[in-house]
């Protein structure tokens, strides 16, 4: 569902309502376990497929405990598939499960998923190489500025800032580390069922890529998406078959032909309405028994083709940089409360020692020591509090350099 599809009457639903904000936060805490879930069980000679069906049946299973008792039935689950992408592919990695690729010791693997309460959306991206100890070289270069871009981001999405100054600030920290954004990539407003709102941060400007300007406000939540790639960050469809991750575009009608369509898409409007879901892992796997899988494999997939044909369904495609090039991606949620931007999903990184240093970056450098929280304002007593506790004002984020090593 987009901004255009909520209904006009209906009353939108924001971060003024505390059950909102619990919401919200209760979708980030399972969405935080998952992705860290994942990453324990990443290692060589694992099949990403298997990672992507445990990441997806844990936020199902977490997700399936709350909320169980109400009146009112409470829509939750995964809010976008796991997907694990790896060395030069960018995103939307999400395979069959008939796909035996394997996770090999030294990939950069890039991990994207998403959970939701009633609609109430959490997405996470993380950035990891598989190998012992510290991350050297362009690997951890290309790690270094999608993470310190996002640390710069997170701090210029606020009230009264505007959706280009983002654009323009983490165009200035990729190049810092000789490191390019990657285009096509889009920051997009959350609404409650609403993934992909109207109001988005647009990665790398151009003449094909343009989105309205927007100022950012009080209430308001925010999927901040970074990839970044030692490439030229120009990703390019290689495999139409490797798709497997779409969206029901809501609104759209056509009569299918094909019986193989009508039943496929049929149980997409069922079970995954609004939501992204994947064909593998969602609509093969839990329809079928093993023993079919594979032969109705194909037959999902004649049927998937018909369905984007017809533009019923969105299709996330699988993209790819150069051969050699490296990707990072780094993907948080942010509420913009009253008192500063709360940043609900992420995870810390592996130490990395990247080749470049910000020593001759002061505007960058000034980006990240913005206090991501309000000062509380009047001149009344500070409240005591409790042991552990941090103060509403956040410190600055350090620069990531050579001798720095990343932290949360």
């Amino acid at each position: 569902m987009s901004d255009d599809e909520v209904g006009k009457d209906e009353k939108e639903l924001d971060l003024s309502s505390p059950e909102v904000v619990t919401k919200y936060k209760s979708a980030a805490e399972i969405i935080n376990k998952a992705l860290q879930l994942v990453l324990t069980e990443c290692k060589p000679k694992v099949k990403i497929v298997d990672l992507c069906e445990k990441g997806d049946a844990f936020i199902r299973e977490q997700t399936g405990k709350l909320y169980k008792n109400t009146k009112k039935k409470i829509e939750r689950g995964v809010a976008f598939p796991t997907c694990i992408s790896v060395n030069n592919t960018v995103c939307h990695f999400s395979p069959l499960a008939s796909d035996g690729t394997l996770l090999e010791e030294g990939d950069i693997l890039k991990i994207d998923m998403g959970c939701h309460i009633d609609g109430f959306i959490a997405v996470v991206a993380h950035t990891h190489v598989l190998q012992e100890g510290p991350v050297t070289g362009r690997a951890a270069d290309v790690i270094a500025a999608a993470n310190t871009a996002a640390e710069v981001a997170l701090r210029l999405v606020r009230p009264g800032k505007k959706n280009k100054e983002v654009t323009e600030a983490i165009q200035k920290v990729a190049a810092a580390y000789d490191c390019k954004i990657v285009e096509g990539v889009l920051s997009h407003q959350l609404k409650q069922f609403v993934i992909d709102g109207n109001k988005v941060v647009l990665s790398v400007p151009g003449p094909e890529t343009r989105v309205d300007d927007a100022e950012f406000q009080e209430n308001e939540v925010y999927a901040i998406d970074i990839v970044a790639s030692t490439g030229e960050g120009k990703p390019r469809l290689l495999d139409e078959r490797q798709t497997t991750v779409y969206k029901r575009a809501v609104g759209e009608s056509y009569q299918l032909k094909m019986k193989a369509s009508r039943f496929i898409f049929s149980e997409i409007n069922q079970n995954f309405p609004i939501m992204p879901f994947s064909a593998s892992i969602d609509v093969v796997f839990f329809l079928l028994s093993p023993p079919r899988r594979a032969l109705e494999e194909k037959r999902a997939r004649l049927g998937l083709v018909e369905c984007v044909n017809h533009e019923l369904l969105q299709p996330y495609p699988v993209l790819h940089e150069k051969p050699g090039d490296l990707v990072a991606h780094i993907k948080f949620t942010v509420l913009l409360m009253p008192n500063g931007s709360d940043r609900i999903t992420s995870h810390a990184l592996q130490e990395v020692q990247p080749t470049k240093t910000l020593d001759e970056e002061p505007e960058i450098k000034a980006w990240l020591a913005l206090a991501t929280k309000s000062k509380k304002k009047g001149g009344g007593k500070k409240k005591k509090g409790k042991k552990g506790d941090k103060a509403e004002e956040s410190t600055e984020a350090e620069p990531m350099d050579a001798t720095t090593a990343s932290q949360e």
